[in-house]
């Protein structure tokens, strides 16, 4: 005997309000971790290009530990783990926002290492032969060409982090995942929920990736 299964999409709408929030906890989680993984990451990365040892072996220690563990774990770890060890709870919210931040850091500061190497010597040598300091060298002549050739990987990375905050769901943030998977268990809609959980995941990427293109074509005329 064949099963027809039958798929009730436009029941979908009823749950749109809930799927809407958790895709308010998602932008959000992605916007304040990425905001704080782009500045940790461009500590580390200009960190690592020091003239100080313990500096340069800080920032690898960073870069290692966080590309070298799997989200997951870093998630699981810094939830359940930590408050062990600090004796205190975090948020799920703020443990999660931590884990983007952190973990999407060490990939931003591999970037922005080999940005900033990839600016010829000649240039950070005409800046000083102008009379400017190395600070006023590296601010205004080498990090605005750096960032510029930044912005291709970093779009990659901000879209990788923002698939990543799905793995959230196992420390209870409730982003979009988290929504599907309670609306899925207790209507048993599951390729409905999941295929418009898939639909807003690729709007938000998608749009992402346009306005990087747009700010990168932007760059290119100024230059």
């Amino acid at each position: 005997m064949r099963i027809i299964a039958s798929f009730d999409w436009a029941g979908v709408i009823a749950f749109l309000p809930a799927l809407a929030t958790g895709l308010g906890y998602t932008l959000l989680v992605s916007v304040a971790g990425l905001t704080i993984g782009f500045a940790l990451g461009a500590l580390a990365g200009l960190g690592r290009l020091s003239t100080l040892r313990p500096v340069v072996w800080l920032s690898v220690g960073y870069i290692e530990l966080f590309r070298g563990t799997p989200v997951l774990v870093q998630a699981i770890w810094i939830y359940f783990a930590l408050p062990l060890l600090i004796n205190y709870t975090l948020p799920s919210l703020v443990a999660g926002v931590i884990v983007i931040g952190l973990n999407s850091g060490a990939y931003i500061a591999e970037i922005v290492r080999g940005a900033v190497q990839s600016i010829d010597r000649g240039q950070t040598e005409a800046g000083r032969s102008l009379g400017m300091t190395r600070f006023n060298t590296a601010v205004h002549v080498v990090w605005p060409q750096a960032f510029r050739r930044m912005i291709p990987p970093l779009g990659n990375q901000f879209i990788i982090s923002i698939k990543d905050t799905s793995l959230l769901s196992v420390i209870l943030v409730p982003e979009l995942i988290f929504q599907g998977r309670l609306i899925a268990a207790s209507h048993f809609n599951a390729v409905e929920i999941y295929t418009t959980v898939a639909a807003f995941y690729l709007v938000i990427t998608l749009s992402l990736s346009k306005l990087l293109n747009v700010l990168e074509r932007r760059l290119d005329r100024h230059t």
